[in-house]
């Protein structure tokens, strides 16, 4: 184990995150500005650690809660938007803490509006259009209210509006995102007419970016999200890209062995009785499991890497433990390094190979993993 390390942890390459805005930068056009999503505690990767390493880098910031927003500002005066929602009673502390909110209907429009009133600020609004999402946003026939609404509010400014794609990631065909974007531009023209200009537009993540505006700056910001931790929004685009760009994984989930033990032949093994040994085998005791975001999904199949070599897993993972199988590892010892996700030796396991296997997508492997263990910048 190296010497003052924690016993599990996640250990975070500076370069490698670095490396992947410098792409995304060349790949935009000159002059593009960048929200970097750290909602979800940074997708996994540790909030903190991310913003520390980024805030002289890039334009602003994207959280989803006033919860992120607090721990933001114990780190960053970087413009942040606040693009979830924020409920009536956080709305005055989230304009005290400085942050550009999102409307999502005119209610809350009116509550921002009052609360700005109380504390003496004009507050920056942004205001989503569902553009086909279906979630969260404002259809066009709500529009025309809206706009009339939020001229009246003294305190509030219109400095932006934004659509979410819904699915340009996983496809070539792009009917859905052109009516998508269509209805986006009918929003902001309506609200041209209405008197608002020169707003911020922004409708792509990493994968808009890759797809619908590479090179040719059609709005002025992109929300860069999953991209700038190394991780591709979908295997399609990783096709597209094939030998065309490279991106850096940023993250790796490192953890040391608890105990190596012989078992013999006809042994159960975890919880449930789901593996029995049918020869004589070594095990080692991993200390993580589903309590710290390793998915119990991966019991039975999973791999982990130790000494260069991956070790399958046996039986169940349980909330803190689970159990491989390293009968082939030659020396193996407690307290040797374990990678959970990341590279070791010659072989790597990659946050979409335990996505496969777990049934799920890579931003869902990441971002479930505790922040309860340390982050680690290297």
């Amino acid at each position: 184990m190296k010497k003052n390390f924690p016993l599990s942890y996640i250990e975070i390459s500076k370069n490698n995150l670095i490396k992947n805005l410098q792409l995304f930068k060349k790949i935009a056009k000159k002059g593009t500005k960048f929200s970097v999503v750290i909602k979800g505690n940074a997708y996994g990767h540790g909030q903190n650690e991310i913003v520390k390493i980024l805030e002289p880098l890039v334009d602003y910031f994207q959280v989803d809660s006033i919860e992120e927003l607090i721990l933001l500002r114990k780190n960053s005066k970087k413009k942040v938007f606040i693009l979830g929602y924020v409920q009536k009673s956080d709305i005055e502390e989230a304009i005290k803490l400085g942050c550009v909110l999102s409307a999502f209907s005119i209610k809350e429009l009116f509550n921002i509006n009052t609360f700005a009133k109380k504390l003496h600020k004009i507050q920056e609004v942004h205001i989503p259009i569902d553009a086909h999402l279906g979630r969260e946003g404002f259809l066009p026939n709500m529009l025309p209210k809206l706009f009339v609404e939020i001229k009246k509010c003294k305190n509030v400014k219109l400095t932006g509006i934004y659509a979410h794609f819904a699915n340009i990631e996983d496809t070539n065909n792009f009917t859905h995102a052109e009516k998508q974007i269509e209805r986006y531009k009918e929003a902001i023209s309506l609200a041209e007419k209405y008197g608002f200009t020169n707003l911020d537009t922004h409708i792509s993540a990493t994968s808009g970016l890759l797809v619908y505006e590479r090179n040719k700056g059609i709005h002025p910001i992109i929300r860069l999200g999953i991209g700038v931790y190394g991780l591709w929004p979908s295997e399609h685009i990783k096709f597209l890209y094939k030998n065309k760009l490279k991106l850096f994984p940023v993250l790796s989930w490192k953890t040391h062995i608890a105990l190596v033990k012989n078992l013999p032949a006809g042994h159960t093994v975890g919880y449930g009785l789901s593996f029995t040994t049918y020869k004589p085998i070594k095990i080692a005791v991993i200390p993580q499991g589903y309590a710290d975001g390793y998915n119990r999904s991966l019991s039975n199949e999973g791999e982990v890497l130790i000494r260069g070599k991956k070790c399958r897993i046996l039986g169940r993972v349980a909330m803190n433990m689970f159990v491989v199988d390293v009968t082939k590892v030659k020396d193996v010892k407690d307290e040797d390094e374990v990678v959970l996700l990341g590279t070791q030796g010659r072989n790597t396991i990659n946050a979409e190979n335990l996505a496969e296997m777990a049934g799920t997508i890579n931003y869902e492997v990441t971002s479930r993993i505790s922040a309860l263990l340390p982050r680690v910048i290297i």
